[in-house]
């Protein structure tokens, strides 16, 4: 676990200083800064430095060096929640260890998040970011509870892991564990997966719309249904859904992926719904980023999430 700090926090400042023209550097505050005196709505964000389960599927590596760089994007972005709310950043888990162990690990701090009643944000990592996320949310909820997970993402991530799991088996690996998870697929590739992998979806029950069945009334309807099947539902975005026009720093870059307007909506969609309890970013890889339009991408896309949980407390 890194120490929390405000070093990629920083940005301009408007005078005269009032709420009203803050921006995320000057609002967030490092946990241990924090001292609870009564209930605010709080988003707690919290990084994973980890990019292992992308070198084991061969993938380009370098999202473990995403956390840091989406921080430092969405610290110029004005504050715009409503008032009172906080913004904690409880720092970084780093992969120095085993996968499994930095999966579990995530899946503890988000547990401790929740359990404090606020909404968690994941800066990921490679997609394997998810399992993390799954698991505090299961800890958080119990055994019993059915929890919808949205996946934005071009890949089912349904691969086989007979040796060892990677970012491209990752919602595999948790259907395989959990019966009480469901899931629905939102910019899924026509031509990104095998017929095999559409046939495993089907098998596994995930439903999906593929990236050219976005229509924004079938997108309402599926999402409504969807969040009926659940009692709790968390929202995983992966950024290689975006075409590369607009996401070239991704593990695996998209041609004719998503537009931006287009995941725009879906987020805003997902997180008027309210029994959405925490969001993850995954796949941001700023080594091969051009002129940081992944990283910005990302921030803006997780700063409209904030602002849509910020307004189901």
């Amino acid at each position: 676990m890194a120490n929390q700090s405000k070093e990629n926090w920083y940005g301009r400042i408007d005078l005269p200083t009032t709420f009203d023209n803050l921006r995320y550097h000057q609002v967030v505050a490092c946990h241990e800064e924090v001292s609870e005196l009564a209930f605010v709505p709080t988003i707690g964000l919290i990084g994973f430095s980890c990019d292992e389960g992308v070198k084991r599927y061969q993938g380009r590596v370098g999202a473990a060096e995403a956390p840091a760089a989406i921080r430092r994007a969405l610290s110029n972005i004005p504050w715009r929640a409503p008032q009172p709310s906080k913004l904690k950043d409880y720092g970084n888990i780093l992969c120095e260890e085993s996968l499994e162990t930095s999966q579990k690990k995530l899946g503890e701090k988000v547990y401790h998040i929740l359990q404090h009643k606020e909404r968690a944000i994941i800066l990921g990592g490679g997609h394997e970011t998810l399992y993390g996320h799954y698991l505090g949310v299961r800890k958080m909820y119990g055994a019993d509870v059915k929890i919808g997970i949205l996946s934005i993402a071009s890949r089912f991530s349904l691969h086989s892991y007979d040796q060892h799991t990677t970012s491209m088996s990752v919602m595999k690996q948790i259907l395989d564990e959990d019966d009480h998870v469901t899931c629905f697929a939102c910019g899924i590739g026509r031509y990104t997966n095998t017929n095999e992998l559409f046939q495993r979806a089907e098998a596994y029950g995930v439903a999906y719309l593929c990236e050219d069945e976005l229509a924004r009334g079938e997108l309402q309807m599926m999402m409504d249904e969807f969040t009926q099947t659940c009692d709790v539902m968390m929202i995983s975005l992966c950024m290689d859904v975006l075409d590369v026009a607009y996401a070239p720093g991704v593990s695996i870059p998209a041609v004719c992926g998503l537009e931006p307007k287009q995941v725009r909506e879906i987020l805003q969609v997902a997180t008027r719904q309210p029994n959405v309890v925490s969001f993850s970013v995954c796949e941001v890889n700023p080594v091969h980023d051009q002129d940081h339009r992944t990283e910005k991408l990302a921030a803006h896309l997780t700063n409209i999430v904030m602002m849509g949980l910020l307004q189901t407390f």
